[in-house]
């Protein structure tokens, strides 16, 4: 059974780094069909798709958040990781982790929505000093 649990700190100073780790258990990064994502909700707002990482360690991000996002991936651990620097109040919020079919990244992308794909239960995240 898939299970993706996110950790990482709850609490983040402005200007900082924010590093979040996704655990995936009962599928590996390897997989051919799949994109390994993450995706935040800021109070009050949408989902914002962040970007994601494929079987060949290929990263793609929202080109929003490009210059401030680089996400990695650990396959012993079947880790993937997401690292956000220089961050402000702004990126605050639930950040998911989720696991998408990799057909449906470009709908994603533009309109990310819990019923596709398979998500974490999400990690608030505050960014305040």
């Amino acid at each position: 059974q898939l299970q993706l649990t996110e950790s990482g700190p709850g609490l983040v100073k402005p200007s900082q780094t924010l590093s979040l780790t996704c655990t995936v258990f009962g599928d590996n990064l390897n997989t051919r069909s799949f994109a390994w994502s993450w995706i935040r909700q800021p109070p009050g707002k949408g989902l914002e798709w962040i970007g994601n990482i494929d079987y060949s360690a290929t990263a793609s991000y929202n080109p929003s958040l490009k210059s401030r996002t680089s996400i990695s991936r650990d396959v012993a651990k079947n880790q993937f990781t997401l690292h956000l620097n220089s961050v402000t109040p702004e990126d605050t919020g639930v950040y998911y982790c989720a696991r998408i079919p990799h057909w449906q990244i470009p709908a994603m992308t533009s309109r990310p929505a819990k019923t596709v794909g398979d998500w974490g239960q999400g990690t608030q995240v505050t960014v305040s000093s």
